[in-house]
């Protein structure tokens, strides 16, 4: 594992009577993506701005590359680059101009050139802002929290809005920056994009990190050994004598699906037919699945990602 480039400690903040950060620690080194994860105020983006030192903690630290956020942020501007989700583009100007404008603030800005290639945005050198798609924008953006050779980057829902493709596109291109020996810290609601890029993970809820490690280690430990998702019509499901069929440890109605949480698939799989049977209940569109990161979400926090 590389240098550690992230160290917090602690990191503690109210606002009035709610504690929105509830002593979070957590080191992120080089070479490494770390991803936060949690319900709509969890705290994620209260911790990722203590930690960028745009937020001041009312406990605890947090240093990058060896400088305090706080009392240092000057040297600490110096070596992150910030991508938002909402991040404001100039309009009327050129990607060619915003990114020769932000190349003008730094001392030793990556070539503006160089930023065109990497980002596969040659051919939109002369497009002004406004008319870029999606994926356009969002390259624009991380190529613009790089162009100051940031040591680390803070990623706040990087692919939000993206088609399939863009997604798996940028997905590269952060691939590519951790290779690079950045330290990547990123703020997604995609259990999918866990899964593909982190190698960390922490799970938040009310301001606490319920659970850390591996995508890996957290599905062995929180997630069931499988999944089975049936296409039921919940008026006529007792959900309760679902929960009592056997190895079924969990169940959870999700839109028009029903989902059996379950330790042994085939076990499982034998008491629902017969249940199905007894019941009269046709079997739509019945598939099993292994165990992912969207389950050990809702095992940990009892909510699903977007709540």
């Amino acid at each position: 594992m590389g240098e550690a480039k992230v160290v917090a400690e602690g990191l503690t903040k109210r606002y009035g009577d709610v504690l929105a950060v509830d002593d979070v620690s957590l080191t992120v080194h080089a070479e490494e993506i770390v991803g936060i994860v949690g319900p709509n105020g969890a705290g994620k983006t209260t911790t990722i701005e203590m930690m960028e030192g745009l937020r001041k903690p009312d406990a605890g630290r947090c240093t990058v590359c060896g400088f305090d956020s706080v009392r240092q942020n000057r040297q600490v501007r110096e070596r992150i680059g910030i991508s938002l989700q909402q991040a404001g583009l100039p309009e009327e100007v050129t990607v060619l101009e915003v990114l020769r404008l932000y190349a003008s603030l730094y001392a030793n800005p990556v070539p503006v050139g160089d930023l065109l290639h990497q980002f596969g945005l040659e051919d939109k050198a002369r497009t002004r802002t406004e008319k870029l798609s999606g994926g356009q924008r969002q390259r624009l953006v991380l190529a613009l929290a790089l162009i100051g050779r940031p040591e680390v980057i803070f990623l706040d829902e990087p692919t939000t809005g993206l088609d399939p493709q863009a997604r798996r596109d940028l997905w590269d291109v952060i691939r590519g920056l951790k290779r690079e020996g950045r330290a990547i810290v990123i703020s997604t609601h995609y259990m999918d994009e866990v899964e593909h890029l982190c190698d960390r993970v922490l799970v938040m809820d009310r301001g606490r990190i319920l659970a850390s490690g591996t995508p890996r280690e957290l599905m062995n430990e929180y997630g069931p050994e499988s999944v089975v998702e049936i296409e039921l019509d919940q008026r006529h499901v007792d959900t309760a004598a679902l929960s009592g069929l056997d190895a079924v440890t969990g169940v959870k109605v999700d839109d028009e699906r029903i989902l059996l949480y379950t330790a042994h698939t085939a076990r499982t799989l034998m008491d629902l037919a017969a249940y199905a049977q007894r019941m009269n209940l046709p079997l739509g569109d019945l598939r099993t699945r292994s165990a992912g990161m969207d389950d050990v979400f809702i095992a940990l926090t009892g909510r699903s990602v977007r709540a």
